[in-house]
């Protein structure tokens, strides 16, 4: 009797085959390829890195309009007396002053040229004479100072032969000077001054509301216009087109479109109320900071020129947000409508359980993009009120403080304080709302 043995032979496993790693040749073309990208990658990270850099580098400085030249000697030079014929005598007088009245210049000098015909006759002490050469030490200069000197000068027949003005050469001087903005000096008291400000707390809230509010508002009006020309019916296109107008409008027209119709003594709108008997006299919708309203017996002060700054924004910028989502809406396929309409459903049960799902995500990328937008908008308030009537949000904090009050430091700490608002913002959006619309 005789056993079959197993054939093993069947069952022994493939060997693998190795990886090829990467050749010379390849790695040489990798080489070549980041060297060549590399230009591009530099200009792009100058682009972006340097303008935040640099804003951080003045935040934590006491710098000033003024301080942006820095600090230099400056001086006039003008001939006293009359030098008619050789013999006469007269003074070159230097005025000489500091360009800074806070920063110091150190190791002053001063000097000049006579010209051909004049001899030297009384030099100040802190000069010396070599030849038609004058040069002056003047020392130290405090910020602020200023100063006049002269030096006697003789005509000789040179000079009355080819008279030379001396003010035609102009004096050279040196001095060494910190530049605040170029020096290793860094301090914390700007963002000290920000948060201790009476006007900042006030400023943040203003702009929160108005960066939520406009935000919410925009993607509600997109949301429905969306939902609108969603429809077929004529003329459709034409609407779609005059939708996006207050959008690709230059917001210098359409601000000033809306201080006319809002105002309150020649405005449209106002016009309307009061042929309605809405109200009896012009409503200053840019200029009220709020106006008591009763509702249900309780009385309550309504901040009108910041909804209605509000209002703008929404309506300004709700057609990027009706573009999207109605991109988003037609790529829905119409046979789940059909189904839901077939199982009995409502339109707004349809637009709340088909429609709804389906645009979060868009929605919520919405959400994240005009949030930043709002909250750094400057030119639409500035344009309408400046900041005024209870609208100053933070970025014209950021204008009044750099160039309002000449405190760039200040300002530049104020767009920090913006940034890592921002920054806070979306790391949470990345960390939790977006995680959850995934």
């Amino acid at each position: 009797m005789t056993t079959a043995t197993p054939d093993t032979t069947s069952q022994t496993p493939a060997p693998q085959r190795k990886k090829r790693g990467i050749g010379p040749m390849e790695r040489r073309e990798a080489r070549l390829a980041y060297s060549l990208l590399m230009p591009t990658f530099a200009i792009v990270l100058g682009i972006v890195l340097f303008p935040l850099i640099a804003n951080f580098w003045i935040s934590a400085k006491p710098v000033t309009l003024g301080d942006l030249r820095p600090p230099r000697i400056i001086a006039s030079e003008r001939l006293r007396g009359d030098l008619e014929k050789a013999g006469d005598e007269a003074q070159i007088e230097y005025r000489v002053r500091n360009s800074s009245q806070s920063q110091e210049i150190r190791n002053v000098t001063l000097s000049d040229t006579l010209p051909a015909g004049l001899s030297l006759t009384k030099p100040d002490s802190r000069c010396r004479v070599t030849g038609r050469e004058i040069m002056c030490e003047l020392g130290d200069w405090e910020g602020g100072s200023r100063e006049r000197f002269s030096i006697g000068v003789t005509a000789q027949q040179a000079y009355i032969d080819n008279p030379v003005k001396p003010r035609d050469n102009e004096p050279v001087l040196t001095g060494t000077a910190d530049n605040i903005l170029t020096n290793f000096e860094f301090t914390f008291d700007n963002f000290i001054g920000v948060f201790n400000s009476r006007e900042f707390w006030p400023v943040f809230w203003v702009t929160i509301a108005y960066t939520v509010f406009g935000t919410g508002g925009a993607l509600i009006l997109g949301l429905f216009a969306a939902q609108l020309l969603h429809q077929k019916f004529p003329g459709r296109s034409i609407l779609r087109g005059l939708f996006l107008f207050p959008y690709v409008a230059p917001v210098i027209a359409v601000a000033f479109t809306w201080l006319i119709l809002l105002d309150p003594f020649s405005g449209t709108f106002n016009a309307v109320l009061q042929k309605m008997n809405i109200t009896n006299e012009g409503i200053n919708f840019f200029g009220s900071r709020s106006v008591p309203i009763t509702f249900f017996g309780v009385t309550f002060e309504f901040p009108l020129a910041l909804a209605t700054v509000i209002a703008f924004e929404a309506w300004r910028y709700f057609p990027l947000s009706f573009l999207f989502i109605l991109a988003r809406m037609q790529s829905i396929s119409s046979d789940m409508y059909e189904a839901a309409e077939v199982d009995g459903a409502t339109p707004l049960q349809q637009f709340w359980h088909i429609s709804m799902p389906q645009l979060i995500g868009i929605l919520s990328t919405l959400f994240l993009l005009r949030f930043i937008w709002t909250f750094n908008k400057f030119d639409d308030i500035f344009l309408l009120t400046g900041g005024a009537a209870g609208t100053r949000t933070l970025t014209v904090d950021v204008y009044e403080q750099g160039f309002a009050l000449s405190n760039l430091g200040a300002g530049a700490a104020v767009a920090v304080v913006i940034f890592f608002m921002l920054l806070v913002f979306a790391i949470v959006y990345f960390r939790f709302v977006h995680r959850e619309d995934s």
